[in-house]
């Protein structure tokens, strides 16, 4: 019975994610999506609850009167037919409850916030590297895990909590209207005093609970910052400066806190002032109304006791409604972050990307950050099959925006970018990076195995395929000596979070590594071997040359002594190709990349040479 609700929601749906709408209620409509068909089923579960909740007090007062009006003996002769149907209510209830938890916690719990988890990490997945340089990556992980269950708790409390309180109130004052009509006005002032103080305090609650909600996932975010940058922290001795930019963060939420519960405890305080009026008046109302004779023992009972129950619900409804703001200030900082459009986007009628040559062809291509300079400015460069060119410039001419266009990291200004006379726009992200194989300079590795690391291009190598890379990038020996906490050693010892257990070395060998392994017919290299020492460069410089063979190669280097061997280097100026040639022949010339050559100090490039 259980399993066959937690199979009602799939918490992994196929097919791409939906882009969230940046409205809050389109943005929750559209949360629901595959889950509201239980979400309803519950609310109409919990509905009739509330009824069958509410004529108890009815039965309550009738059971009074009988016991008031009818002899003890008499009691099951002359009261059958109303015992037995008491003795029906009580028996259907716990079915209806029974079926209503089992959709509420089997079905909609636990699978719909995971499933909009799934969701929405798949979606930022999709953003662009730009996004990802805008943001916390802690603040988006944070933003991810509670937005979900903040959605997830707004739709619980609305079609849940809210409908059971509002169908029970209607049915209770329905009851006590019926006993006498008199006493339905305590009620009534109450519920009109009541909605008074939420229009008050629920909107001061709903916008403290927002900035709440943002100044926590800030928090959170400057915390994973230290965590994510720890060998920095540490390399600078940094590490009360970092407690105490923590600390600001943490008290610019405790304000919000602070805020928030001052408002609690006011509402809290108007609340109890309501509910013992009520309970005063109820009372009041009616013992005055059956010492004129207007109303029976068992009303007295019934609509005392409503009022009892009522105060104990308002406080309930009080820390429900302080919940549900709070969850809805929550959804409106998740949603500034889930909803923004993702910059780089698959034509719904993209096609795989076919490499058969390996020609690219820059057309026009310019391209800015936003501003009004741009970075790359109506260039045309053609790079044909099995090519090895150099990217050369001084830093800031557009090099690696040039590598990130080709990636289509961004999409283009104006111009295009061709692969084997195909538009690299009309292409899928997915195909066209996976003809295309990188090493940067900045290595980062998943915090997984080793294997996983290596075989991350390329899932379905075999081991032999997988050491066989790694000893041509002279790693294999170095990776048989690795060992983690767990006990895992060689290939399966886990690298730590991006890589931190390996030097810097190791990493750019492991990188170099995995892109022999995958084998894309197309090569980026950035700096690919300046985290190497001079003696394992040498080694695997050979190997990296095999790489090369056969394949279209573009390598960006500020030791220009690295890239000097390539087939053409092209030397770039503020987005623009000024110069290109052999090393020779640039040299032979005598303009910018033979100053820059002659700029060169211990093997680098001088970033200000001019």
């Amino acid at each position: 019975m259980f399993s066959w609700f937690e199979r009602r929601i799939n918490p992994y749906p196929d097919g791409p994610p939906p882009q969230p709408p940046a409205g809050f209620f389109p943005f929750l409509w559209a949360a629901s999506a595959g889950v509201r068909g239980l979400i309803v089923a519950m609310t109409l579960l919990t509905a009739t609850i509330g009824v069958f909740e509410a004529l108890l007090f009815s039965m309550l007062g009738s059971v009074v009167d009988w016991l008031s009006q009818t002899p003890a003996s008499q009691l099951w002769a002359q009261q059958k037919g109303h015992l037995l149907l008491l003795a029906g209510i009580l028996l259907a209830s716990p079915l209806l409850v029974t079926v209503q938890s089992l959709c509420k916690f089997q079905g909609l719990q636990g699978n719909f916030p995971m499933r909009l988890r799934w969701n929405f990490h798949r979606h930022l997945l999709g953003q662009s590297m730009r996004f990802y340089q805008d943001e916390f990556a802690g603040r988006v992980s944070a933003k991810v895990m509670q937005t979900a269950l903040a959605v997830r708790d707004t739709m619980m409390i609305v079609g849940d909590i809210m409908v059971f309180i509002t169908i029970y109130f209607v049915t209770m004052v329905a009851v006590v209207g019926g006993f006498d009509l008199a006493l339905m006005t305590p009620f009534l002032g109450w519920l009109a005093g009541y909605v008074l103080a939420l229009k008050i305090f629920i909107p001061r609650l709903s916008r403290a609970a927002s900035a709440q909600a943002d100044a926590r996932s800030l928090m959170t975010g400057r915390i994973t910052d230290a965590y994510t940058n720890i060998a920095t922290v540490k390399l600078f001795s940094q590490g009360e400066r970092e407690a105490g930019f923590a600390r600001a963060a943490m008290q610019d939420f405790m304000r919000t806190v602070y805020r928030q519960m001052r408002l609690a405890s006011s509402f809290e305080i108007v609340n109890h002032t309501l509910s013992m009026l009520l309970i005063a008046c109820t009372a009041g109302a009616a013992l005055w109304r059956w010492s004129e004779g207007e109303v029976s023992i068992g009303a007295v009972a019934a609509a005392t006791a409503m009022a009892l129950r009522l105060n104990g619900i308002s406080h309930w409804i009080m820390w429900e409604m302080s919940n549900l703001f709070e969850h809805i200030g929550t959804v409106q900082d998740g949603i500034s972050t889930l909803s923004t459009p993702v910059r780089v986007t698959d034509r719904a009628d993209a096609s795989a990307l076919q490499v058969t040559r390996g020609e690219i062809r820059f057309e026009q291509v310019s391209f800015s950050y936003g501003g009004d300079k741009n970075v790359i400015d109506q260039l045309d460069l053609t790079i044909r099959p099995g090519e090895k060119i150099g990217l050369v410039g001084r830093s800031g001419a557009g090099k690696s925006t040039l590598v990130n266009l080709l990636l289509r990291f961004d999409d283009v200004g104006a111009g295009r970018i061709l692969i084997d006379g195909q538009d690299i726009a009309r292409v899928s992200q997915d195909s066209l990076r996976s003809q295309v194989g990188m090493v940067t300079q900045d290595t980062s590795l998943l915090h997984r195995s080793v294997r996983d690391n290596l075989c991350y291009g390329r899932p379905e190598a075999s081991d032999a395929e997988m050491i066989a890379a790694a000893r041509r990038a002279e790693a294999h020996e170095f990776i048989l000596g690795l060992g983690d906490p767990a006990g895992r050693r060689g290939y399966e010892a886990h690298v730590g979070e991006r890589g931190v257990k390996l030097s810097g070395g190791q990493r750019q060998r492991i990188a170099i590594a995995r892109v022999m392994l995958k084998n894309a017919p197309i090569l980026l290299l950035d700096e690919a071997t300046s985290a190497l020492d001079s003696e394992v460069e040498a080694a695997i410089q050979g190997s990296l040359y095999q790489l090369m063979e056969g394949k279209t190669v573009v390598a960006i280097a500020h030791r220009l002594s690295t890239i000097a061997a390539m087939d053409r280097l092209i030397v770039l100026d503020q987005g623009r190709i000024v110069e290109q040639g052999d090393h020779a022949s640039l040299l032979a010339q005598g303009g910018l990349y033979a100053r820059l050559w002659a700029h060169q100090s211990g093997g680098f490039l001088a970033e200000g040479a001019e």
